[in-house]
């Protein structure tokens, strides 16, 4: 069941999505919702399919009072690590809000300070409306990404794995190398034939 806003507290949800893929960025929104985004049938993103997402992500940013998305960098990440990343991309998601909200709802357990006070909870996308919406647009972001890479670099099945580690991913890094969108800190396990 989502639970929704504190009547009289302008909260924004905040998910991110790339964290375990071992190319591209990783990728935060921040949602504060309106009455009607909170009226959508959201819940977690890996719980919706390609199509339903992509057609919510139309709804929510067409609805909601605000939303933004902020991105870490493949690059960023090598330099200061995975979940350092992670808050950085949520912190620029937070800052690119058009309206500034009185809290933060955190999807997980951990989260850097900012100038917004904040939350955290885990499975918290299964749970609050807010973080449902911002784990809806993170993934549609990334994904709309990772389609426009898979058109430069085909042989790496990112339209369907996204730069997740499958199987079929780590074979096309062990056959091809990798690519400059690559994190060169992650480790690639070798692929057994």
């Amino acid at each position: 069941m989502l639970h929704f806003e504190i009547a009289g507290r302008l909260e924004a949800g905040v998910d991110e999505a790339g964290r375990g893929c071992l190319a591209g960025p990783v990728t935060a929104a921040a949602v504060i919702p309106s009455a009607a985004t909170l009226a959508l049938a959201l819940n977690d993103s890996k719980k919706l399919t390609a199509r339903a997402r992509r057609a919510l992500r139309i709804e929510i940013e067409n609805t909601a009072t605000a939303w933004a998305v902020g991105w870490a960098t493949h690059e960023e990440i090598d330099q200061i690590n995975i979940l350092n990343a992670t808050f950085l991309a949520m912190h620029r998601a937070l800052d690119a809000l058009a309206l500034k909200p009185n809290h933060a709802l955190i999807d997980g357990n951990r989260f850097k300070p900012h100038n917004i006070p904040h939350s955290c909870h885990i499975k918290g996308d299964a749970r609050y409306a807010s973080i449902a919406a911002a784990s809806i647009l993170a993934k549609t972001h990334r994904d709309a990404y990772m389609t426009e890479q898979a058109a430069i670099h085909p042989q790496y099945g990112w339209l369907t794995n996204a730069g997740y580690p499958t199987v079929a991913h780590r074979k096309a890094i062990a056959e091809n190398g990798p690519t400059p969108i690559h994190r060169t800190t992650f480790r690639w396990q070798p692929v057994l034939f």
